[in-house]
């Protein structure tokens, strides 16, 4: 995926500045993503500053728009300024693939990580923001669980493997497969926050309750208690008596964790990661994209670092 342009009216609108600034700052028709992190720095523009967060996207009932929820969300951080590291930890690379790659054009992934002890540095690449790097996956991915198995530590694998690099990035987000196995578990023990993703049908309600009690097992097995866990409802259509009722019985079930914002059905949402761009590159101005910004805005203050530090860093 070739790199974005913005609008002068985009780029003054990531900064908070007006046009008149941007224009004495850089003036240019089209601003690219290097120009925008540029501009950060002249005009001292930096996000609010937060507490490094690993977040976890995750449910295991698939078709929940888990994928092009998290990359679109871990996008749209870095566009606002913060660093950020979307870590793929599906073998059928979807994050991957939403961010513009092919994961079979990587030969390394989390699997060199977890199993023959590469340093993480060495698989992470570059996107086409200077301050959102990624972590491919490919099929290579699909036999972790197994080589897992027989080594010790093997819940720890992943949170230990994230030290080396985790300094460097004010968010880290995982993309994670609709299963349960040992790479999710590491996953949920890298953790500070679970997203959960979820559509307004009643079959959401049975991968949930599973997906509650692993939560609830690894409190009380591995004293690994999550920060934040919260329920996205993704793909709203309010026009659905079915989907209303649902979200009815979310709100009754599931009150303290269920977040207000609603991602609505958006076809644009869907083409864009169907064509391996982030909603906010392929129409900033959509509904999933006004909504997952939304949801930024209600998150971040839940985010906020306990003491102040310099601006965030390109990685």
């Amino acid at each position: 995926m070739e790199a974005p342009i913005y609008s002068a009216k985009q780029v003054a609108e990531m900064l908070g500045v007006s046009p008149k600034e941007l224009s004495e700052a850089l003036k240019k028709d089209d601003y690219t993503p290097d120009d925008l992190w540029e501009l950060r720095a002249t005009l001292q523009k930096y996000p609010d500053v937060i507490s490094h967060r690993r977040q976890l996207f995750l449910n295991f009932k698939g078709g929940t728009g888990k994928t092009s929820l998290s990359t679109s969300y871990a996008w749209r951080l870095a566009e606002l300024g913060y660093a950020v590291l979307l870590v793929d930890l599906d073998s059928q690379g979807h994050a991957t693939k939403c961010l513009g790659y092919e994961g079979e054009d990587f030969p390394k992934t989390l699997q060199d990580v977890l199993v023959r002890k590469t340093p993480l540095a060495q698989v992470i690449q570059k996107s086409t923001l200077p301050n959102l790097d990624f972590v491919p996956s490919n099929l290579s991915m699909s036999t972790v669980d197994l080589s897992l198995m027989p080594m010790a530590g093997r819940e720890f694998k992943l949170r230990n493997a994230l030290r080396e690099v985790e300094a460097q990035y004010d968010v880290i987000v995982f993309d994670a497969p609709p299963s349960f196995g040992l790479l999710n578990l590491n996953a949920l023990m890298a953790a500070n926050d679970l997203f959960v993703p979820v559509l307004a049908d009643f079959l959401s309600f049975h991968g949930l309750k599973l997906l509650f009690e692993t939560v609830q097992s690894l409190e009380e097995d591995l004293q690994h208690v999550l920060d934040h866990v919260f329920i996205v409802v993704n793909s709203f259509n309010a026009t659905f008596k079915l989907a209303k009722e649902a979200l009815e019985a979310l709100q009754t079930h599931y009150p303290e964790y269920l977040l207000p914002t609603i991602i609505r059905q958006c076809t644009k949402f869907a083409q864009a990661s169907s064509e391996g761009r982030p909603v906010f590159v392929a129409d900033p101005t959509s509904k999933g994209a006004t909504d997952i910004q939304a949801l930024i805005n209600h998150v971040l203050p839940q985010m906020a670092a306990a003491a102040p530090k310099a601006g965030s860093k390109a990685s």
